[in-house]
Parts: C-alpha cells; sequence; structure tokens
C-alpha cells in the first residue's frame, strides 16, 4: 500500500475512533475487522480480543446475527429502531444499522464489507440527566450561599447579643438560657458551613486513584462497629488524574460509610420473620474501577475517564428518593444528615467529576466519574 493511501486509511481510523456512534466492520465471513472505541465501551470488549474473532463472540442476538447473515446474502441494509439488547447483564436500548460496503479498493473486487452502527439512545438519556444534575448542583449552590448570607448574619447577631446578655445575668441559673442560645447559634452556623462545602479552590495534583482508595480502607478498619466487608476490583491500567486528593478521599469517605449504615441498618428496619435471613446474608461494600474511552460527563466529551464504582448489596434506594439524593438534607434515614452525598458531589464537580447513582435491591451502585489528561498518542489499527 502506498503511501498516499496509508494516509487516507489512518485519518479514516482517526475519524472512527472519534465518533459516538458505536461501529463495528465485518468481513464476509462475519469475521470482526475493526471495532471502534464507542463500540467497545458499548460492547463491553477490547478490540485486541475480539479482531478476527466470529461476530457469534460479540453479540449473543441470534436473531440480530441472523439479520446480518440476510443483510450479506441478499445485499440490502437492515436497520432497526429501539432495538433492546443484553450485554454483559445490562439492557441497552439502541438504533442499529447494518450496510453492505464494497470498495474497488480491495484486493478481491468481489469481496464484501458489512459496517454495523449501535447507536445507544440510553446514552442520549444519561447525557441529558448529568446535564440536569450538573445544573441542578449549580443552583442549589447558588440558593445555599444566598440564604447563608441571610442566616449568618442574623444569628451573629443572637450571638452577640447572648454572650452580652450573659455578662449582665448574676444567676447561674440564667446563665444556663443563654449558653443555650450561644450553642445553637454555633450548631446552626455550622450546619450552613456544611451545606456550603468547601470553599477553597482545589488543590490539584496527580493522584492514583487506587491509592485513595486504599487509604479509605484504612479510615475504616479503624470502625469495628459495622460488620461489613469490603472487597478491592482495580483495573491497574489507569493512569493518574489530576485531582485534589483530600476532596477525593473525603467524597469516598462520605459513599462509603453512607453505604456501610445502610448495611447495618437494614437488620433493624426488617420485619421480625426477615431478620434472621438478612442477618445471615454477608454485608458487603465493593470498590471497583475502570477506564472509560470517549465518555461524556455532562455535555464534556472526554478521551480518557476514570469510573470508581462504590457497590453495596443493600436494601437499595427508592426511585422517588434517586432523584433527590444529591441535594442537601434530603436523607432515607432517620438519623442521617441528608449531608454526605451533597457534600461528596460538591467535591467532585470542583475537580470537573461528577457522582452517578443507579440502586435497585440489593444493588447500590455510586459511580464516581474523574476525567483524565492522557496526551500519549495511541497507535493506529488497520481495517482493511
Amino acid at each position: 500500500m502506498n503511501s498516499s493511501k496509508r494516509q487516507q486509511y489512518e485519518f479514516a481510523e482517526t475519524v472512527l475512533d472519534n465518533l459516538n456512534t458505536a461501529v463495528v466492520l465485518l468481513d464476509s465471513q462475519l469475521n470482526v475487522l475493526y471495532i471502534n472505541p464507542s463500540a467497545e465501551m458499548l460492547l463491553g470488549v477490547s478490540s485486541n480480543k475480539i479482531t478476527s474473532k466470529p461476530i457469534s463472540k460479540l453479540l449473543t442476538d441470534e436473531a440480530l446475527i441472523t439479520a446480518v447473515k440476510d443483510t450479506l446474502l441478499s445485499n440490502h441494509p437492515f436497520t432497526q429502531r429501539e432495538r433492546i439488547i443484553l450485554i454483559n447483564d445490562r439492557r441497552l436500548t439502541v438504533d442499529i444499522s447494518v450496510q453492505l460496503i464494497l470498495s474497488e479498493n480491495m484486493p478481491d473486487k468481489n469481496d464484501k464489507r458489512l459496517l454495523i452502527e449501535f447507536s445507544q439512545l440510553d446514552r442520549h438519556l444519561r447525557i441529558s440527566r448529568e446535564e440536569n444534575l450538573l445544573a441542578q448542583h449549580e443552583t442549589i449552590r447558588a440558593l445555599l450561599r444566598s440564604m447563608a448570607h441571610e442566616v449568618k448574619n442574623p444569628l451573629g447577631g443572637i450571638r452577640g447579643a447572648a454572650q452580652l446578655l450573659e455578662r449582665e445575668l448574676k444567676n447561674s441559673e440564667q446563665t444556663e438560657y443563654t449558653q443555650v442560645i450561644i450553642d445553637e447559634a454555633d450548631r446552626l452556623k455550622n450546619l450552613v458551613n456544611r451545606m456550603l462545602g468547601p470553599n477553597a479552590r482545589p488543590n490539584q495534583t496527580l493522584v492514583n486513584i487506587h491509592s485513595v482508595s486504599e487509604r479509605v480502607r484504612s479510615l475504616l478498619k479503624a470502625d469495628k462497629s459495622r460488620d461489613v466487608n469490603i472487597y478491592f476490583d482495580y483495573d491497574p491500567s489507569i493512569p493518574e488524574v489530576t485531582f485534589d486528593p483530600e476532596h477525593l478521599i473525603q467524597a469516598v469517605l462520605n459513599i462509603v460509610r453512607n453505604a456501610a449504615q445502610a448495611l447495618t441498618e437494614q437488620d433493624k428496619n426488617s420485619p421480625l420473620n426477615e431478620s434472621h435471613s438478612n442477618s445471615e446474608q454477608e454485608k458487603t461494600i465493593t470498590i471497583k474501577t475502570r477506564i472509560m474511552r470517549h465518555f461524556n460527563i455532562g455535555h464534556k466529551r472526554y478521551k480518557l475517564v476514570a469510573k470508581m464504582d462504590i457497590i453495596d448489596n443493600g436494601p437499595g434506594i427508592s426511585e422517588h428518593m434517586q432523584e433527590r439524593i444529591f441535594m442537601p438534607l434530603i436523607t432515607g434515614r432517620a438519623e442521617g444528615t441528608g449531608l454526605g452525598l451533597s457534600i461528596a458531589q460538591s467535591l467532585i464537580s470542583q475537580n470537573g467529576g461528577l457522582i452517578e447513582c443507579h440502586s435497585k435491591p440489593g444493588n447500590t451502585v455510586f459511580s464516581i466519574l474523574l476525567p483524565i489528561n492522557d496526551n500519549s498518542n495511541k497507535p493506529h489499527r488497520s481495517f482493511t
């Protein structure tokens, strides 16, 4: 292949690699020739493992494989809207398009290529949900800043007046009442400060996210009051991220502690006839890390994103509560303050990341998404 043709193929590959649409290219024997990063993410497989393998190793949907074979035989394209496919126990809604490609540049003029495109509808819904979540978070922070100004000023006046009054009182029993006023004013001020979260700018540096989770592990070892087992499932290939390490530690710690509290409190809230079976079930929290390629956080698209999942097998979070879980003072626990997750979201968003939550009984997942600054040059792959 001459230099000009090689440059054309490399440019075409670059274009395909940066598409949001998942693209798979097959040969006439229905073996995989090429799969772009969006398809790797969607189908949960790496290009190195699936290239040259039959399509049956990539898709388990027999009806879809039959449709691909029919396209090859009939030379007619196939399109289906809003098809539900099952990938690694995930139900995904996608638009699918299969079409035949004939090119004079192929060594065998009668050779055929099949191009399969998957457009994930769930992904667009997720991006829209994340943008709403980020906008909601910024609105809440602006509201809290305004409220804090209105609350802290009169609190300072009340506290000062109580201190002046205390100096004039001679009776120790009466000074107890002024001390109550002072203590409650301080408590409310601290509550407002916690709702606002940290005001200092993030002190960002290169951070290994696994060292953060190990730090959280060491902090939780000291808490012997909760019968919860913590497991770790790391992807060692994840590069360092630019982040404030203290912010990340605090966010992960808040989420893990919330999960541990939910696990230990489920026995108390279970009916008597279920308490025995619940107590026998192992209470687990798993911290799992993975790399995401060509991934969106809100409306911003990143080449690489580090994803840290904090998974517990507790009772789950109700659907209506999931929509409000990151708002301050919103909690599903009688003894909760409703600030832990709100503060965690604030810490992560200040560093350009985001926290998502998906929950059902027995499986609650908090996903921390962290953008990675990747300047490495990726080698080209031939798909001809």
